[in-house]
């Protein structure tokens, strides 16, 4: 039996054969980060040569007891679980990309034919042999490689790349997403501070009154049902405040969890929610509505949508497979080459639904976008609306309300004491006090919400925009 000798020769060729370039450059658009927060370090996971760990590194500076909104900011953007596997997400765009650019890969085939048979050979001293052996076989080595029709790979790679840059756009969301979710739970945990100050004064000046009442009632000056009521009013109070030590012990835990952090290790955070400024006018922000990713991210979906079309368009056309090879006839000790080529051909699926499918998300895009805009600035205008009605609220508050309040408690207290009012009139008045610093505090929290959630918007913080002199919407 013949040596095979030509098809380690073959295989030979085959891993000689020049290769088709394996890689591509990555030409996707980078995402512009949105003004708001963009001075803020933002975590980025490491690069394809180092070493892949299965989570992000937590916090290891030691916090100090009193934390800064920017310091929260920068917490966050570093080590938010939800925003760091965000970024996974374009890294694998970016592998999604070089995958589309590759070519397919050559094939090889080997067929043996012609052995092993039944029928007996006669051999010239009178001895049979079988077919069983490789004595008459044939055998035929094919390289083939499919050739796409129709741009195919480049169109492939031109969606890869919009989807990538679609992923930057999630992205960017998912950061804004993160500003405001901790700018959001910082103000919850300055207005819970500012809670806790509050019923500690009240607390304070309860037990006061209730002192009073208690050596008035002792002096036999008035009935000890005050006294009850005192007891009542201070107990109330109390109770009040433990429940706000409580919200501000699960303030601080969600504030912490935004960087992943379920023990936090500060006491409380700085700043103050009475620092309030005048507003922006209404057409500053609506001129910057496109800022917000949620838009400006439909450019990069049409564009997606299209190169998908584009892609199933070309997919009528049918791939091209070539094939080359050698054949080994063993009978006649010869060789000779093999050459075949494979088209399907296009009669019956031309791909018809997925390109209808194709041009409908098209048209779907269009009014998903316009409905984003719609839906942006009907946002936009709540919001603007909230802020005013907020930011009036909070200037009434506090340059008439609040200080009338006060004068009228300082005023019932020392009337009490000379016994001009009835201790009813005092529980009323300290009531009026509470519920304008309540009514305050709350007053100040819709307002820098209403604040956070435009900046969200637009993607810009307000502070960058010149504001009203008067703060109405023209």
């Amino acid at each position: 039996m013949k040596k095979l000798f030509f098809i380690p020769l073959m295989f030979s060729l085959v891993l000689t054969v020049p290769q088709m370039s394996t890689t591509c450059t990555v030409h996707a658009t980078e995402v512009t980060p949105r003004p708001l927060g963009n001075d803020l370090p933002v975590y980025s996971p490491p690069e394809e040569d180092q070493s892949v760990t299965t989570s992000i590194p937590g916090p290891t500076d030691e916090l100090a007891e009193e934390i800064t909104l920017n310091q929260a900011l920068s917490l966050a953007l570093m080590h938010n679980p939800e925003l760091a596997a965000s970024t996974w997400d374009v890294r694998t765009g970016e592998a999604r990309i070089i995958q589309a650019g590759l070519f397919p890969n050559p094939e090889i085939d080997a067929e043996v034919e012609n052995f092993g048979g039944s029928r007996k050979v006669e051999n010239p001293d009178g001895t049979s042999d079988s077919l069983k052996r490789f004595d008459e076989y044939e055998a035929t080595v094919l390289l083939s490689q499919l050739i796409e029709i129709g741009g195919k790979r480049s169109k492939r790679k031109q969606v890869a790349t919009r989807e990538h840059d679609l992923l930057g756009w999630d992205f960017e969301t998912k950061r804004l997403d993160t500003i405001t979710e901790v700018t959001n739970a910082f103000i919850d945990l300055l207005g819970l501070q500012e809670r806790m100050v509050l019923t500690d004064n009240l607390v304070d000046l309860s037990q006061d009154v209730f002192n009073t009442v208690s050596e008035r009632v002792k002096a036999g000056k008035v009935s000890p049902v005050e006294e009850t009521r005192a007891q009542v009013a201070l107990s109330t109070i109390q109770i009040e405040q433990e429940r706000v030590k409580r919200e501000l012990e699960a303030g601080r835990k969600r504030l912490a969890a935004t960087w992943g952090n379920n023990t936090p290790a500060f006491l409380r955070v700085a700043g103050t929610l009475k620092a309030i400024t005048a507003l922006p006018p209404y057409e500053s922000l609506i001129s910057r509505i496109s800022q917000n990713p949620d838009i400006a991210r439909w450019d990069t979906e049409l564009e997606q949508r299209e190169a998908a079309l584009r892609l199933e368009k070309a997919q009528r056309f049918p791939d091209l497979t070539i094939a080359g090879g050698v054949k080994y006839l063993d009978e006649s000790n010869d060789q000779t080459y093999v050459m075949g080529m494979s088209l399907p051909l296009p009669i019956f699926n031309r791909n018809q639904g997925a390109i209808g499918e194709a041009s409908n998300n098209l048209q779907k895009a269009q009014n998903e976008r316009t409905a984003a805009e719609v839906n942006a600035i009907a946002t936009l205008d709540e919001l603007y609306q909230t802020l005013l009605s907020s930011y009036n609220e909070v200037t009434v508050l506090r340059d008439t309300i609040l200080p009338g309040a006060e004068s009228a408690f300082n005023a019932s207290n020392e009337g009490y004491l000379e016994g001009k009012f009835s201790y009813l009139d005092v529980l009323d008045v300290q009531r009026s006090l509470f519920d304008a610093e309540d009514t305050y505090i709350n007053s100040l929290l819709a307002y820098h919400k209403a604040r956070t959630s435009i900046e969200r918007l637009i993607g810009e913080d307000l502070s960058t925009i010149q504001t009203l002199q008067t703060p109405d919407k023209e």
